[in-house]
């Protein structure tokens, strides 16, 4: 696929396979397959670099963290990694929204058609 900043596309594939790695330890850990599921197609659209992608992205890794936030808080002795995984989540939800490369990386129209005849 095409991207305008290669950079970013980097980037945006670290954080990707961070989700992916993450969902596994968790399956590990005694979470379900469904997420490796989702973390491979959370990976896969921040490949596509396809415009404000990269905004969805984040908000899911926003909501599954304050999701589990408060329940990762009150059995902080027993769940400290899963805090952890959580400040981790939100760092890449910042970066894959605010960092220039990424931003630009995606820019990608949805669409095949780039406007020009």
């Amino acid at each position: 696929m095409h991207t305008n900043n290669s950079k970013g596309r980097n980037i945006a594939l670290i954080a990707g396979i961070y989700f992916i790695i993450k969902s596994v330890l968790n399956l590990i850990l005694g979470g379900g397959v469904f997420d490796v599921i989702i973390s491979v197609a959370e990976a896969a659209v921040l490949y596509t670099g396809l415009m404000y992608m990269n905004y969805v992205i984040a908000a899911i890794a926003a909501i599954i963290v304050l999701v589990h936030l408060p329940a990762n808080i009150s059995h902080f002795t027993d769940n400290w990694l899963y805090l952890i995984e959580g400040i981790i989540d939100i760092i890449f939800a910042v970066i894959i929204c605010i960092n220039p490369n990424v931003r630009e990386h995606f820019t990608n129209q949805w669409s095949g058609n780039s406007g020009s005849k």
